[in-house]
C-alpha cells in the first residue's frame, strides 16, 4: 500500500495498517536526491516482503545549469533544502527510526555541494550520503529486480536520472544479488537538455544529440557486453513517463506500469512521440509530473539510443520491462 502522490498529508499512526496491529513497527525511509528530483520512500519488511507506508516525488531540479558553471545554483539549493526539511517532518511524524539521505549525480560534480550538505544537516539532522557512480547503479539494481519476480537473468537495469545514466548488467538468486558489469555515464535528462536546447522545440533536429549520447554508450559497450544479456529493464522517471504513452494510460497508473513489458519498437515509438511533441503537448499529458514536461524529450532521445544500441547487439531480444522500483527502494532497504 503506497502513495505515490505529492499529497503529503499521512497518517502518524498504524490505523490504515490493520494487519499491523500487534507488531512492533520499526519504520526505515530513504531520500533519493537527483538531479531533477528528490523523493522520499518509507517502509518496513515484514516476513521478508517490503511493504510500502509513503512514495513520493517534488521536481527540485537541484541541477539546473550545474553542468555549464559546475556549481549548484542557490535557487535550486533552496529549493530542494525546503523539500527536503518537508520530508524530515514527515519522517519524525511517522516515526522513522533510520534514514539514508542519498545525493547523486548533481551533487558528485558541483563544486559548492558544502553549502547543500549543510543546508541538508540543519533541516533533517544526518549526514548526506554522496555516492559515486557504481554505488548509484548498484543500489538501482537492487531496487528493480528486487520487486520483480519473473525475469530471466542476467539482466541490464537501465537508470535514467538527470545528471548520469547507469547500465547495471547482473544477476539474482533468491535474495543474493550478483553484479557482473556497471557503467555510470554522464549523460541524463536534464544535462542533454541543457546541453542541446534544440531538443525543447518540436520535431527538433536530434543529432548533435544523437552524436554525443552515441559516443557515451560507446564507453557503455565497452565496458559492458550487451550480448550476454537476457532481459532489459528500464527504470526511474523518464523510463516510466514513456511508458505511460506506450500503455495508451490517460493517467499516471503506478500499478499498470510496473513489470509491464514491451516490443523494443512499441516503446522506440513513444520515444519518438516524446522527442517531437511540443512542451505544451507534453506539459497538458495528465501522467506528466510537473517539471519534467521540458526535459523528457532530452531523455526520451537517451533511452531510444540505448534500445537501438541494445538490439544491434543482441537481435533476439525484443522486448523491455518497467520497474516503478528503482535506487529509492535500494536505498531504503539497505537500512534493512
Amino acid at each position: 500500500m503506497s502513495n505515490s502522490s505529492n499529497d503529503l498529508s499521512v497518517l502518524s499512526d498504524d490505523s490504515q495498517f490493520p494487519w499491523l496491529e500487534g507488531l512492533p513497527v520499526d519504520l526505515v525511509a530513504g531520500i533519493d536526491c537527483g538531479t531533477n528530483s528528490i523523493r522520499l520512500l518509507i517502509g518496513r519488511e515484514v516476513d521478508g516482503q517490503w511493504i510500502d507506508f509513503l512514495r513520493t516525488m517534488e521536481i527540485v531540479r537541484l541541477g539546473q545549469d550545474v553542468d555549464r558553471t559546475g556549481r549548484l545554483h542557490p535557487d535550486a539549493i533552496a529549493r530542494t533544502v525546503k523539500q527536503a526539511e518537508k520530508y524530515g517532518q514527515i519522517c519524525r511524524s511517522m516515526g522513522v527510526t533510520r534514514l539514508r539521505f542519498v545525493a547523486t549525480s548533481a551533487t558528485r560534480d558541483a563544486e559548492n555541494r558544502d553549502e547543500f550538505f549543510d543546508g541538508i544537516r540543519s533541516v533533517i539532522g544526518i549526514e548526506p550520503d554522496v555516492v559515486e557512480g557504481e554505488t548509484e547503479a548498484t543500489l538501482s539494481f537492487t531496487g528493480a529486480v528486487g520487486a520483480l519476480t519473473s525475469i530471466e537473468f542476467p539482466a541490464l537495469v537501465v537508470d535514467i536520472g538527470g545528471g548520469s545514466t547507469e547500465l547495471v548488467i547482473g544477476g539474482k538468486d533468491g535474495d543474493d544479488i550478483s553484479i557482473r558489469c556497471i557503467k555510470s555515464l554522464n549523460m541524463g535528462s536534464v544535462r542533454i537538455t541543457e546541453k542541446f536546447p534544440e531538443l525543447g522545440s518540436p520535431n527538433p533536429d536530434t543529432s548533435r544529440a544523437v552524436k554525443w549520447v552515441d559516443s557515451l554508450l560507446d564507453e557503455g559497450e565497452a565496458a559492458c557486453d550487451l550480448s550476454e544479456i537476457k532481459t532489459i529493464v528500464g527504470v526511474a522517471g523518464t523510463v516510466t513517463t514513456i511508458t505511460c504513452h506506450a500503455l495508451g494510460l490517460e493517467e499516471w497508473d503506478p500499478e499498470a506500469v510496473h513489470a509491464s513489458t514491451h516490443t523494443l519498437e512499441d516503446m522506440a515509438a513513444s520515444c519518438e512521440y516524446m522527442i517531437n511533441a511540443s512542451t505544451e503537448e507534453l506539459g497538458a499529458l495528465k501522467y506528466m509530473p510537473s517539471g519534467r514536461e521540458d526535459v523528457i524529450s532530452g531523455g526520451a532521445v537517451i533511452w531510444r539510443q540505448i534500445l537501438r544500441r541494445v538490439s544491434a547487439a543482441n537481435p533476439q531480444l525484443s522486448r523491455v520491462t518497467v520497474s516503478e522500483h528503482d535506487i529509492l527502494d535500494g536505498i531504503a532497504r539497505s537500512l534493512l
